[in-house]
C-alpha cells in the first residue's frame, strides 16, 4: 500500500486578509483527495499563534476581540522549526519554550499555504519553507515578494513590455510630509484614478478617487495598511477580466473570465459580501483578444518568476479591445466564487484535480531546486 503523503494546510495569519483565507481553506480541505494525502490543518491566528488540531478551522472563524488568547484556550500550540528536519512539527509551551516533537511521523511532506496577505503571501511564510527545507504549494520567495508588491510588480511588467495604465508611486512618508506634490502627481495622471496601497489583496485599502477633494481621505485609508500607496489611472468603460496560469517552467493559461461588480468597482465588500457581482465564463471579449490576454499572463507569470500557480488581472476596453494588465495574485482565492479555480473547471480541469496538480508541482519544483548546491565544489579541469 502506497504511503500517503502528510499535507499541511496553513491558514489565517497575521493578515487583514484573515477571513478570506479561513474561507479559502475550508474550500482547499473539502476538495483535497483524501485518498491520496493525509491532511494536517494548521491554523494561524490574528497574532501570530499556530495551532493544529481537527477542530481548529472553526476555531479560528469564532470572533474574539483578544485573538492572542485563542491559542491558550486551544492548547495545542505549534510551530515549524526553520531548519531542515524532515517538516517537522513541534509542541509549544508558552512558559517553557518547544518542549517535545510531536513524533509519530508528524514530520510534513509538503505545505499547501492558503494565506492571503502580509506574512503569507509576501514571500515571509515561503522563507521560513526554504529554511526547513519542505516542498510548498505555489510560487518561492522572489514571485511571491515582487508580486504581493504592486509598486514593484509593475516596475517588472514595465521592464517586460506589459501594456499598463499610467501610474505613480507614493511612500506614506512623503504624502505626510508634502501632500500638495502628491496632488499634483494625481493631477498628473487625471481623475478618476485609484489609490491602492502597494502589498494588499482583495482591495483592501483601495479606493477610487474622482475629484481633488477626495483624494486625502484616500490615502488616509491606504495609509492604514502600507507604507507605500500605487496611483493608478482609471481603465475608464473597460471589463475586468482574469486568467489563471498554472504550471513552473512551462506554465499554461486557462480561459478568461469577467467580472460584473455590483458596486462602483469590485472592492471588498463585492467580492466577499454582495452576492449581486456576476462572473462570467468565458469573457465577453473576442477570441483574439482571449489569445492575447493568455500570452501576457504566461509572460507576467514568468516574468516575476512565479511557480505553481497564479491568477493575472487585466482590464479590457469594451470598444478597442485595448489591453492593460491590473495585477498578479501569487495565491489567488479557493472560495466559491473564486475565479482561479472557476476558470480551471471551465477549461476542463476539475477543483480536486487541481489541487492535486498543484502539489505535483511543489514537488516537482523542490526536487528541481534539490539540484542546486550549496557548498563550492571547484569543478575539475579536464
Amino acid at each position: 500500500m502506497t504511503k500517503k503523503l502528510r499535507i499541511g494546510v496553513i491558514f489565517g495569519g497575521r493578515s487583514s486578509e484573515h477571513e478570506v483565507s479561513l474561507t479559502s481553506a475550508a474550500c482547499v480541505l473539502e476538495a483535497i483527495d483524501k485518498t491520496k494525502y493525509e491532511v494536517v490543518p494548521i491554523g494561524i491566528t490574528k497574532a501570530g499563534q499556530w495551532l493544529t488540531g481537527k477542530n481548529v478551522l472553526k476555531l479560528l472563524s469564532q470572533q474574539t476581540d483578544e485573538p492572542d488568547k485563542i491559542g491558550a484556550t486551544a492548547g495545542a500550540l505549534i510551530s515549524l522549526l526553520p531548519e531542515p528536519k524532515e517538516g517537522d512539527l513541534v509542541r509549544v509551551d508558552t512558559r517553557e519554550g518547544l518542549t517535545e516533537n510531536l513524533g509519530g511521523g508528524a514530520g510534513l511532506d509538503i505545505v499547501f499555504p492558503v494565506l492571503h496577505g502580509t506574512y503569507g503571501e509576501d514571500g515571509a511564510m515561503q522563507g521560513l519553507l526554504e529554511l526547513a527545507d519542505v516542498p510548498y504549494v505555489g510560487a518561492g520567495i522572489t514571485g511571491s515578494a515582487v508580486a504581493m508588491d504592486k509598486a514593484m510588480a509593475k516596475a517588472v511588467f514595465q521592464a517586460e513590455g506589459l501594456p499598463q495604465l499610467p501610474y505613480a508611486v507614493v511612500l506614506r512618508s512623503e504624502w505626510e510630509r508634502d501632500p500638495v506634490s502628491v496632488e499634483q502627481t494625481v493631477a498628473e495622471l487625471g481623475y478618476p484614478c485609484f489609490v491602492k496601497p502597494a502589498s494588499l489583496g482583495s482591495s483592501v485599502g483601495i479606493s477610487k478617487v474622482k475629484k481633488l477633494d477626495d483624494l486625502h481621505k484616500a490615502l488616509q485609508e491606504a495609509a492604514r495598511y502600507d507604507r507605500k500607496f500605487v496611483l493608478e489611472k482609471d481603465a475608464g468603460n473597460a471589463r475586468e477580466v482574469e486568467c489563471s496560469v498554472l504550471g513552473n517552467d512551462e506554465p499554461t493559461a486557462s480561459t478568461v473570465g469577467e467580472v460584473v461588480p455590483s458596486r462602483e468597482f469590485y472592492d471588498y465588500m463585492a467580492k466577499y459580501h454582495d452576492q449581486s457581482s456576476e462572473l462570467i465564463i468565458p469573457a465577453r471579449i473576442s477570441s483574439k483578444t482571449m489569445s492575447k490576454i493568455q500570452d501576457l499572463a504566461i509572460r507576467a507569470f514568468k516574468a516575476l518568476d512565479m511557480a505553481g500557480m497564479g491568477r493575472v488581472d487585466f482590464f479590457v476596453d469594451k470598444e478597442t479591445e485595448e489591453i492593460y494588465i491590473n495585477e498578479i495574485n501569487s495565491i489567488p482565492g479557493f472560495t466559491p466564487i473564486s475565479m482561479y479555480p472557476k476558470l480551471w473547471e471551465a477549461s476542463g480541469l476539475s477543483y480536486p484535480e487541481l489541487i492535486d496538480r498543484l502539489i505535483q508541482l511543489a514537488l516537482a519544483r523542490h526536487e528541481d531546486k534539490g539540484r542546486n548546491l550549496t557548498s563550492f565544489v571547484p569543478q575539475e579541469h579536464k
